[in-house]
């Protein structure tokens, strides 16, 4: 395989990973390539995106690899996170962060059996609006991150603690995202509208 071509995939995988991020060993097995390889290509994608004119930086905790933003940007993005257009949560964000508030601490990958789609976006959105947080890595294969509500989002909606949440229906052991979400957090999203309107 050429290497560009490798680049190009490794950097893909590791977009596609999120902030759970993946192993070189992850990577090789399935790229089906040599780990040999892997280490070099990640070793050029870190080295490209070191110059100033990249945006992003690859990043390693352990042995686990993610690409994540330049901290010397970080005035930007709390500028989009403040911008009027972006206070108000998209409803796969407000399914997400339902079920993390109710089930913490949960995976990405729990979240995304609940939901039944894909839910990166909606939790990466979360985490940039400080609304949730990594609570360690859950035990056996993988490590895969946990997630847990903030400081912030108690501020944010109102609440003294995590105790204060509406309460499930009787008798409900999970989340119906498509009207449960809707049903929790309605005074919720109402929060998220008066914010975005002009003061």
């Amino acid at each position: 395989m050429e290497t560009n071509e490798l680049q190009a995939i490794v950097e893909g995988l590791l977009f596609a990973a999120g902030d759970e991020g993946m192993t070189k060993k992850q990577l090789a097995e399935i790229i089906e390539e040599d780990p040999k390889a892997i280490e070099e290509i990640l070793q050029q994608l870190k080295e490209d995106y070191d110059q100033s004119s990249r945006g992003i930086s690859l990043m390693q905790s352990k042995a686990f690899f993610h690409l994540t933003t330049k901290p010397e940007h970080s005035a930007y993005f709390q500028r989009m996170k403040d911008a009027p257009h972006s206070s108000r949560l998209s409803q796969a964000a407000l399914e997400a962060l339902a079920i993390i508030a109710y089930q913490q601490p949960i995976t990405r990958t729990e979240v995304e059996e609940i939901r039944g789609v894909k839910s990166e976006r909606p939790i990466q959105t979360l985490i940039n609006r400080s609304l949730i947080e990594e609570r360690g890595r859950k035990e056996g294969s993988g490590r895969a991150i946990l997630y847990g509500t903030t400081t912030d989002f108690l501020t944010y909606f109102g609440l003294t603690s995590i105790e204060e949440l509406p309460p499930l229906p009787e008798g409900a052991e999970q989340l119906d995202m498509e009207d449960e979400a809707d049903l929790f957090f309605e005074s919720f999203q109402e929060t998220f509208d008066e914010s975005s309107e002009p003061s």
